[in-house]
């Protein structure tokens, strides 16, 4: 069993979130179990309420843990989907944040969509196909989605055939588990149809349709975080 000894001196947040880390893989705290409360955390490592509740926010963004209301913090991942690539952690406004990738995203995706749906190849095809099915039904079942979620945009992107894009991978995948991670599932039907959509263009070979779908995705994305941002905004004056 892991073994955490109370340290005698604070630490910087990244030095306790790299001990949280270690504590969830070696107790272990398996995936959908709950870890300690923030009080009893800081009691284990020494350390503020408030540098608890910074690494925890911190490994939500990472899409190792997500918050739910009334119940506890839960493991939904033991590997991090994002490891900041693009140096954006510095970024505390998380929601300003996934507006401005949201724009990067309108700007690149739905032209690589269309690129997808004339160049993926029939294995490639199965491929999508089998990725939106799963992450509509890990949707469903209420069960983390994000991994399967970056893997299907991921594999769009790739199916562009395009060297450049390949590169620019990071941008997508950040964008994705930033946005899950603000959202969760409030948006289920939307996300569901226009996985669908997009899906069903790129398999038809449908470049217009499929550049539409993933601009109805995206909208559809950045309207509910305009919504929360503005409910934030004034549950804060």
């Amino acid at each position: 069993m892991y073994q955490i000894e109370k340290m005698n001196q604070k630490l910087l947040a990244p030095q306790v979130e790299e001990e949280l880390m270690n504590y969830i893989l070696h107790e272990p705290v398996n995936i959908g179990e709950k870890i300690p409360n923030e009080y009893e955390l800081a009691s284990r490592f020494g350390v503020g309420r408030s540098t608890i509740r910074e690494v925890v926010k911190s490994l939500v963004t990472k899409g190792i843990l997500e918050v739910r209301r009334g119940s506890g913090t839960y493991v939904v991942s033991t590997s991090s989907l994002e490891n900041d690539p693009l140096g954006l952690e510095k970024f505390t406004d998380k929601y300003k944040l996934a507006l401005e990738l949201f724009e990067v995203r309108l700007m690149l995706e739905p032209e690589i969509a269309a690129l997808a749906s004339e160049y993926a190849t029939a294995e490639e095809k199965e491929e999508l196909k089998a990725l939106c099915q799963e992450t509509e039904d890990l949707y469903l079942a209420g069960k983390n989605h994000t991994k399967k979620d970056v893997e299907f945009h991921t594999c769009i992107a790739r199916c562009s055939r395009n060297r450049v894009v390949e590169q620019l991978l990071p941008i997508i995948q950040t964008a994705v588990v930033t946005f899950v991670n603000l959202t969760h599932r409030k948006l289920m039907e939307e996300t569901i149809e226009t996985h669908r959509a997009i899906l069903n263009a790129i398999l038809q070979g449908d470049s217009v349709g499929a550049r539409c779908a993933m601009i109805m995705h995206l909208t559809y994305n950045r309207q509910m975080l305009l919504r929360m941002r503005e409910e934030l905004l004034q549950s804060e004056k």
